[in-house]
């Protein structure tokens, strides 16, 4: 870590993410190595990975990782909510069904506080995670939890050609991996199995090199043999105009 000190770990987070313990176990174990921390819209998301404005990015899922060439983690899940103004008949209910309020929701894909601005403004209601709605923290907005819908997914990505000590930590510090468990023993484990499959790789080879060696070996000998069956029946038979049984004579 010692050599990549100088550098800041640049960090960003969709608002309601509150990712305050994991900048203060990083500190805690990488003193040396500061963290920048950049709060970003959701459509900004991914952006700010392409670019390079973030290593790491605390994203609302789902998130298309094989198109982006991103690693993502899954790390939890979050409630929606109904925002209305104030006043609004959402107030008399505990939840409201996603069925009951459709007709009143509207499209927009800018940030969450220009969202709520519309909401206070009476453009209609919006369903967001409780904790976009928590960390605005509107007086003039009222929010229930809405039921018949899947809830929102927060996860951890980071662009899987950036294989740098300290974002690796940092997924480390995110997952839970304790100071003393280090990623050295994962390192080595991921060396030994590299380490393995080369020699079952090797082994493989040599295997099939062999294999096709002994097949040549017989099929030349398979030639040789049968050519010499060839010639030996030649030389059995009498060479033409000769007398059988000519050779030696034996004396008187």
């Amino acid at each position: 870590m010692q050599s990549e000190s100088a550098q800041a770990l640049k960090v960003a987070f969709v608002a309601g993410v509150a990712p305050g313990k994991w900048f203060h176990r990083w500190e805690e174990r990488f003193p040396d190595v500061p963290l920048a921390s950049l709060m970003v819209d959701d459509a900004d998301q991914l952006s700010v990975l392409r670019d390079g404005r973030a290593d790491v990015a605390f994203v609302r899922l789902p998130v298309d990782r094989e198109r982006e060439q991103l690693h993502v983690i899954p790390l939890y899940e979050e409630l929606p909510v109904v925002v209305a103004p104030k006043g609004h008949e959402i107030q008399a209910f505990e939840e409201i069904p996603l069925a009951e309020v459709e007709d009143e929701l509207f499209e927009y894909d800018g940030g969450p506080s220009e969202r709520l601005d519309l909401v206070e403004g009476g453009a209609g209601l919006a369903i967001m995670p409780m904790s976009v709605v928590r960390h605005f923290n509107r007086k003039d907005l009222r929010y229930r939890p809405v039921t018949g819908m899947d809830p929102y997914g927060v996860g951890v990505a980071w662009r899987r050609e950036d294989e740098s000590e300290h974002v690796q930590e940092f997924i480390g510090v995110v997952r839970g991996r304790s100071a003393n468990s280090s990623r050295q023993a994962s390192v080595q484990r991921d060396q030994a199995e590299a380490a393995k499959k080369r020699r079952e790789d090797r082994a493989a080879s040599q295997s099939k090199d062999a294999k096709a060696r002994n097949e040549a070996s017989r099929a030349a000998k398979a030639t040789r043999t049968g050519g010499g069956r060839g010639r030996a029946s030649g030389r059995r038979g009498p060479s033409a105009g000769g007398r059988p049984g000519a050779g030696k004579r034996r004396g008187p």
